[in-house]
């Protein structure tokens, strides 16, 4: 199963990036991890570009795989859907979604 991207990263071409940057940043966002975490959420948990990410998998109405992303900014839940479609969640893509939300809003609280 391959996960689409529905956040647009930009990155500039003269700009290199330090070593071992990213592998701090990547330890810095998992200790504001929750403490208490929902299987259900590790499934669909991830780092991209240092930024702490949710990505469940769902289909759109004719059927094409698509996912919803969630991810925290400026201490507020951002939900995005995919780009101009509809998100259809079977029981158990909603069920990844409700603990990635609630991990979310976990961390928006501290």
């Amino acid at each position: 199963m391959e996960f689409v991207d529905s956040i647009p990263v930009t990155r500039t071409g003269h700009l290199r990036p330090v070593p071992g940057r990213e592998a701090m940043a990547r330890s810095a966002a998992r200790s504001s991890m929750p403490a208490i975490t929902d299987p259900r959420a590790a499934q669909v948990r991830r780092y991209e570009s240092g930024q702490l990410v949710w990505r469940v998998q769902c289909g759109d109405m004719i059927n094409r795989e698509r996912c919803v992303t969630v991810l925290v900014q400026d201490n507020q839940v951002v939900l995005v859907g995919p780009p101009g479609e509809t998100a259809r969640l079977t029981a158990g893509q909603l069920g990844q979604l409700r603990a990635a939300l609630n991990e979310a809003a976990k961390l928006t609280e501290r």
